[in-house]
C-alpha cells in the first residue's frame, strides 16, 4: 500500500488543528503555550485510517506568519495538502503565502477545506466560495474539491474523509530510491528509550540495527528501534512518518533541519546550484549577493544568492543561480526549496536543487551558464556526462554522481555503462569507481605531449623524463591511478614509450653531434682505463676540461644506455668493469660461501673509499645479502 502524508495549510485561526482533531480524535497542539494561546506554534502529528484501508500520516502546520519557517518544515514531506480557509474570513494573507509555498515545493494533490461553516449564513458562504474559486484559479488546486465542514458540529467531516480517499487513489507512488534520508523535524528524549528523532522518510529505508549518520554534525549512531504511528516496526520506508530511537546519541547533538542518512551517502557543501522561480507576487527585485533564507526539508539556512547571468531577478522570472552558505548543507538533485527574504521576511521564490555539490562559479561565464542550462534538463546521460567533465582531472566518483543525478544504484550504473560503451567516459579507478570524461583525457594527453616535447628539447641527450617528474608537471589533482591509466592509454595509441621509470615521445631518438661523440669517447675511455678506482665525476669533468652541463648530459646518456652505471652519488663505473667484478664475487661466494668486507677489499685490491660503495651496490642489486659482518650469495 502507498505511504501518503497529508498536511494542512492556511491562515492562523482558520481551524486546521480543530479539523485534524475532529477527523482523528488527536489534538496535535501539545505545547502548553499552544493550549494557552489557542494557536499552533510547532508542528503537530496525527494519523488516520481511511475506510478503504489507506493509512495516512498527518502533519499539522502553524498558520501564524511568525512561524512560516515551521510551516515550510512540515510541508516539505507531504503528498496531499488540505488548504484550510475559514468561512467567516475567507482568503487571507497567510492563505496566499501557504499556497505559494506548497506550489514551490512541488505539491500537486489536495483539496480546499472550508471550515466554520456553522458560523455563517448561506449568502456569506456563497460569497466566500466565489472568493475561493478566484483564489485557486491557475493553481494546482484549481480543479480540486472544495469541502465545507464544521469541526464543532461534525458537518461535512464524512464527506471530507471520502474526498481524501478519492484523492489518495490519484497520488502516484514516490520514485524509488535506495538512498535513505529522513529530515529531522523533532528531537526529544523518552525515559527508558533515550533520544528519539522523528520525521518523514523522504527516500530509501531504515531498519533496526542500521548504522546511520546525522548530517551535518557528522555523528554516527545505531538504530535501536523504529516506530510508525506509535507502532514498533522492523523498518520504515519512503513516505512513512517515522520515529527512530538511537543508542548513545545525545539529544543536544541533533536539531531540526539535520538529516539522517547512511554514513558517507551524502556530502556536505557550502554551495548549491539551483533552478529558481521568482514569485509573481514578489514586489522588489532580488539583487545579486542578496542575503536570503533557504528552506529545504526541515532546515532553514542563511545564504547569499549569486545570480550567474544577471544583476537582479524580477518577479515571475525563472533562472539558474548559486546559493552560498556560511555553514554546510546536504541535499540531492531535485530537492525542492523555498527562498525567503532576509528582512522583512517574506516568501520570494523557490525551486529545485540542480547540483548539491558544485564548484564556485564565475558570473557571466558562458560555459557555466550553458552547463547549468544542461542540468535543468532531465536527460540522465547529459547530466552524468556534464558532472564528470566538470569534475576535471579529479574525476567523479559513483557516490557523488548518485546525489548529483538523483538515481538509484541500478539506474546510475546503467547510465554510466552506456557512456562507457560510447567512449564518452573512461573508468580511471575501478576500485573506487571513479570516472573521467573523454575531453579531459584529450586535454591531459595534449599536456603530456607538450611536457615531453619541452623536456626533450631541453635535454636532448636523455632518453626520457622520469615518470614522477612528468606527473609533477601535470595538474596537482591528478591521482596516481589516473596518471598510470593515462600513460597506458597513450602507449596503446603509440604516442609515448615508457622505458622502466622513464617516458619519452614515441618518435624521440637521442643522437650525438660530432663534438659530443668525441667527449663521450673520452668519458668512456677514462672509466674503462680507471677500472675499479674511477675518479669522481666532478674531478673527471675538470680533468677532461668539459663544460659541466654538457658533461652531465652525456653522462646521463651513457647511464640511460647502460654503458656507465651509477654506484653512488658522483661515483660511476664502466659497465664492463662492474660485470667483471660481479663474476669474480659470485665465483668467490660459490666457492667460499661467504665474504667479509676485508676479504672483499683484499680480492679487489682497492681502498675502503671504493670497497664500501661497491659491496653495498651489490647488496642493492640483490647479488649479495648482508648477515651481520659478512655477505652471502643471495638465493635466486
Amino acid at each position: 500500500m502507498k505511504q501518503i502524508i497529508l498536511g494542512t495549510a492556511g491562515h492562523i485561526d482558520h481551524g486546521k488543528t480543530s479539523l485534524i482533531k475532529a477527523v482523528t480524535g488527536i489534538d496535535t497542539d501539545r505545547l502548553k503555550e499552544e493550549k494557552l494561546r489557542g494557536i499552533t506554534i510547532e508542528l503537530g502529528f496525527a494519523h488516520l485510517d481511511l475506510p478503504g484501508g489507506q493509512h495516512l500520516g498527518i502533519v499539522d502546520v502553524p498558520g501564524h506568519e511568525k512561524f512560516v519557517k515551521n510551516m515550510v518544515a512540515g510541508a516539505s514531506g507531504i503528498d496531499i495538502v488540505a488548504m484550510v480557509i475559514a468561512a467567516d474570513e475567507g482568503v487571507m494573507p497567510q492563505t496566499k503565502e501557504h499556497m505559494e509555498i506548497c506550489t514551490l515545493l512541488g505539491i500537486k494533490h489536495g483539496l480546499v477545506v472550508l471550515t466554520k461553516v456553522d458560523m455563517v449564513d448561506e449568502d456569506w458562504l456563497e460569497l466566500v466560495q466565489d472568493d475561493i474559486e478566484g483564489f485557486v484559479k491557475g493553481t494546482f488546486l484549481e480543479d480540486a474539491p472544495v469541502q465545507p465542514v464544521s469541526s464543532t458540529t461534525g458537518q461535512g467531516i464524512d464527506e471530507f474523509i471520502k474526498s481524501l480517499e478519492e484523492i489518495c487513489e490519484t497520488v502516484p507512488d514516490r520514485p524509488y530510491s535506495d538512498l535513505f534520508r529522513l529530515p529531522v523535524d523533532r528531537v526529544f528524549t523518552m525515559k527508558g528509550f533515550g533520544t528519539v528523532i522523528t520525521g518523514t522518510v523522504v527516500s530509501g529505508e531504515i531498519g533496526v540495527g542500521d548504522s546511520v549518520m546525522v548530517y551535518t554534525p557528522g555523528i554516527t549512531s545505531k538504530v535501536r528501534g523504529v516506530q510508525v504511528h506509535n507502532k514498533s516496526v522492523d523498518s520504515a520506508v519512503t513516505g512513512m512518518r517515522t520515529a527512530v530511537n538511537f543508542q548513545g546519541l545525545d539529544k543536544s547533538a541533533v536539531n531540526r533541519g539535520d538529516v539522517l542518512a547512511i554514513s558517507g551517502s551524502l556530502k556536505p557543501s557550502y554551495m548549491l546550484d539551483v533552478h529558481l522561480n521568482i514569485l509573481n507576487s514578489n514586489k522588489n527585485p532580488i539583487k545579486n549577493r542578496a542575503l536570503v533564507r533557504f528552506h529545504s526539508g526541515t532546515s532553514e539556512k542563511m545564504g547569499t544568492i549569486v545570480l550567474i547571468d544577471r544583476d537582479e531577478a524580477l518577479a515571475g522570472e525563472i533562472l539558474e543561480a548559486q546559493i552560498r552558505f556560511n555553514s554546510p548543507v546536504v541535499g540531492v538533485r531535485d530537492d525542492s526549496f523555498v527562498l525567503r527574504s532576509y528582512s522583512p521576511v517574506r516568501t520570494i521564490g523557490g525551486g529545485r536543487i540542480l547540483n548539491p555539490i558544485p564548484k564556485k562559479h564565475k558570473r557571466f561565464n558562458p560555459d557555466v551558464i550553458k552547463g547549468l542550462k544542461t542540468l535543468v534538463k532531465n536527460n540522465p546521460d547529459e547530466i552524468i556526462s556534464f558532472h564528470v567533465e566538470a569534475s576535471g582531472y579529479e574525476g567523479a566518483c559513483f557516490s557523488d554522481l548518485k546525489i548529483m543525478a538523483n538515481m538509484s544504484d541500478k539506474q546510475l550504473q546503467n547510465a554510466i555503462s552506456t557512456l562507457l560503451n560510447s567512449k564518452d567516459l573512461l573508468q580511471a579507478d575501478r576500485e573506487n569507481r571513479i570516472y573521467i570524461h573523454k575531453n579531459t583525457i584529450e586535454k591531459l594527453t595534449t599536456k603530456v605531449v607538450e611536457q615531453l616535447e619541452s623536456y626533450h628539447k631541453k635535454n636532448p641527450l636523455k632518453a626520457g623524463i622520469p615518470k614522477e617528474e612528468l606527473k609533477s608537471k601535470l595538474p596537482g589533482k591528478l591521482g596516481v591511478k589516473m596518471f598510470n591509466m593515462l600513460l597506458v592509454r597513450m602507449e596503446k595509441e603509440k604516442k609515448i614509450v615508457p622505458e622502466e621509470d622513464n617516458v619519452r615521445i614515441a618518435n624521440h631518438k637521442v643522437s650525438l653531434g660530432g663534438d659530443q661523440a668525441d667527449i663521450r669517447k673520452k668519458i668512456l675511455e677514462s672509466y674503462q682505463s680507471a677500472g675499479l678506482t674511477p675518479p669522481y665525476f666532478k674531478e673527471l669533468s675538470k680533468t677532461l676540461d668539459i663544460d659541466q652541463s654538457t658533461a652531465k648530459d652525456l653522462l646521463w646518456f651513457l647511464v640511460d644506455h647502460g654503458v656507465v652505471v651509477k654506484v653512488k652519488d658522483d661515483l660511476y663505473y664502466h659497465n664492463e668493469v662492474l660485470e667483471d667484478l660481479k663474476k669474480r664475487l659470485v665465483d668467490f661466494l660459490q666457492a667460499k660461501k661467504e665474504i667479509s668486507t676485508p676479504q672483499f677489499k683484499e680480492m679487489t685490491g682497492i681502498s675502503r673509499k671504493y670497497v664500501i660503495p661497491l659491496i653495498e651496490y651489490f647488496d642493492s642489486k640483490n647479488v649479495t645479502i648482508r648477515i651481520g659482518d659478512i655477505r652471502k650469495l643471495r638465493k635466486g
